[in-house]
């Protein structure tokens, strides 16, 4: 992905963040990785195929994240994430 759709992307997530939409995900304060419940201004946006690895910014692919799992997935793919955990193990694709 070059810088120009890099960018596009981003601000798609931050348009997308100002929506009602979203506005109303947050307010459940649940984490869609560990399902805790959190205050909305807690969780953050997270692309879950991250748009370094392609992902887009639309409603199928962002989802609310508390910031400790934001923070472990980094710019991982959710089969990375189960690959990484059951290998205990840094893994690549």
């Amino acid at each position: 992905m070059n810088e120009s759709q890099f960018a596009k992307e981003k601000a798609k997530a931050r348009k997308l963040r100002q929506s009602q939409w979203w506005q109303a995900k947050i307010a459940e304060g649940v984490c869609h990785y560990c399902g805790g419940n959190f205050p909305p201004a807690d969780l953050t946006m997270d692309h879950i195929v991250p748009i370094a690895r392609g992902g887009k910014s639309n409603k199928g692919n962002l989802v609310p994240s508390c910031k400790n799992c934001n923070n472990n997935k980094k710019y991982y793919t959710p089969a990375e994430i189960i690959l990484r955990d059951q290998m205990n193990k840094d893994v690549r694709f």
